[in-house]
């Protein structure tokens, strides 16, 4: 089977960073006051002409690093501000500023590795060519602590196999939710927002609540086709918080406003679901693994909601004797529905084969690949992780698909697949 790998390569890059609120002690000390409060009163002391001093010396750091940098450290101090009652109206805007500046630091979001994406049609396909299609891919970016972040990058793929992303702006930027507080963070849903004047290229979303405080993981973002006929985007991650997992969805009509809510029963206790693009025999379902080995089918009637599902393909080649997953959500073709996978052979050896299933039952597996559509190989096998290959999602392209997938927990590749010749592979 022909698979062309695009010549192009994404890689870990540590000077894109994103200003982060910096969190100082909260905790009294034998004294009665907290690391913050000292730090105010430090700021708070300063004579005004020393304030406007030391505010300058850190705009010439980081004003050029940053977008609207004085804004940032306003918001800033405003969320310190209403944390600790602060009264601003005595307080001037360089003190109020550098009070913000105290409470923020610089984070590389992706200096550690970027990987395991995901791709679906943009909301625009306005001006495309014949045969083209404008894309968003989502990238799992991993910084210091090993906590993971999910970027955004926007593309045009062509009839021709060729990939053409947008460029990256100068500068990121963290997504904003409102009314978390500052001292205790949100424990269900929440709802963050896109900067109104930065590219969804540059958007960064990060851990907000607990469940997710170490990181927000390989989303499957799919293009979900409601019984009414309308469109949202949706995908399922899996949120970390150092010692456990669950499943969480996010819900986005725009690409704006992006709602995160956590996921109940007994699968979103694990990793990895996969929705489909819409109602199957007017159940939702989804692709999931629930004993680490095999893939099941799950059913549901809440899109927050899954249980148990029923067991429809188990490890049986070598490649895949260690356990098999879902790479991503199932894809609609004629002759049914195409589901990726990845299967974990010999010294952890991962590789992306494929399965197909019945379109109006697809609990019944009609064929699978024998043999890897993609492995590890040659340069592709150094990084991070070693020997792994991974997607969590491709998208239907014309006669092709489009897979952009992770290479050794560390860089992302490309690659343009015949769904004519992968069928004939089963």
């Amino acid at each position: 089977m022909e698979l062309f790998n695009h010549r192009l390569r994404l890689h870990a890059d540590p000077s894109r960073v994103v200003v982060r609120p910096f969190h100082i002690g909260w905790i009294a000390n034998a004294n009665g006051v907290s690391r913050s409060q000292r730090l105010i009163s430090e700021v708070m002391d300063m004579s005004p002409q020393e304030a406007r001093d030391q505010l300058e010396l850190v705009l010439k750091d980081f004003e050029a690093r940053h977008w609207q940098t004085r804004r940032v450290f306003m918001t800033r101090y405003d969320e310190i501000a209403a944390a600790h009652g602060l009264d601003g109206s005595h307080i001037s805007d360089e003190k109020r500023q550098l009070i913000g500046a105290y409470f923020c630091h610089e984070y590389s979001y992706a200096a550690a590795a970027l990987m395991n994406p995901s791709a679906v049609p943009h909301p625009d396909q306005s001006g495309m060519e014949d045969g083209a299609q404008r894309i968003v891919m989502s990238l799992r970016a991993v910084g210091e602590g090993h906590i993971s972040s999910v970027a955004f990058r926007e593309g045009i793929i062509t009839s021709d196999n060729e990939l053409k992303l947008a460029p990256e702006p100068p500068f990121a930027t963290a997504t904003d939710a409102t009314g978390t507080d500052e001292e205790a963070p949100p424990s269900g849903p929440v709802t963050v927002y896109r900067h109104r004047d930065s590219t969804l290229s540059g958007t960064v979303i990060f851990p907000i609540t607990d469940a997710q405080s170490k990181g927000l993981e390989d989303l499957r973002l799919v293009h979900f086709q409601h019984d009414d006929g309308s469109f949202e985007w949706l995908g399922t991650y899996t949120a970390y918080n150092g010692a456990t997992i669950q499943s969480e969805l996010l819900r986005t009509r725009d690409f704006r406003a992006f709602d995160l809510i956590p996921m109940t029963g007994s699968a979103a206790r694990n990793k990895g679901i996969a929705l489909f693009p819409r109602k199957v025999g007017g159940a939702y379902m989804s692709i999931g693994r629930q004993d680490g080995e095999n893939l099941y089918l799950l059913r549901t009637d809440d899109l927050t909601h899954w249980d148990d599902g029923e067991l429809i393909l188990k490890p049986v080649f070598p490649w895949e004797f260690v356990q098999i997953g879902n790479c991503g959500p199932p894809i609609e073709i004629d002759e049914g529905w195409l589901l990726l996978t990845h299967g974990v052979g010999a010294m952890r050896k991962y590789s992306i084969g494929a399965a197909l299933l019945d379109k109006d039952n697809p609990a019944r597996v009609i064929g699978r690949t024998r043999s890897p559509i993609l492995a590890a190989a040659d340069q592709d096998r150094e990084g991070y992780v070693p020997n792994v290959v991974y997607t969590c999602g491709a998208m239907k392209h014309g006669d092709k698909l489009f897979m952009p997938y992770g290479i050794a927990d560390s860089s992302v590749g490309f690659a343009f697949v015949s769904i004519k010749e992968l069928l004939a592979k089963m």
